[in-house]
């Protein structure tokens, strides 16, 4: 396997998304358990909503009705559009 090249196994996307969610339930986990209260896991949830309706407006929204012709590189590539504020 060639670092920087795209993942085409299957196997191997599964896993990748698995350590995500295994990170992010750790993170949020040791978030609430520093913070045991209501008020804290209502924002941390608000946070992760908002950061996934982000998320899928950069890469979904963007190009499928702001007229973006080709699909971003990444986060940092969708961002720069948006402050460039250019049409390609």
């Amino acid at each position: 396997m060639i670092l920087g090249r795209d993942i085409r196994s299957r196997r191997l996307l599964l896993l990748k998304g698995g350590l995500f969610l295994l990170l992010g339930l750790i993170a949020g986990g040791l978030i609430l358990a520093e913070s045991l209260r209501w008020r804290t896991a209502l924002l941390l949830g608000i946070t992760v909503w908002a950061f996934c309706r982000f998320y899928y407006f950069l890469f979904y929204v963007l190009e499928r009705y702001a007229g973006r012709k080709q699909p971003f590189a990444g986060v940092l590539d969708a961002l720069g559009y948006l402050l460039r504020g250019k049409r390609d």
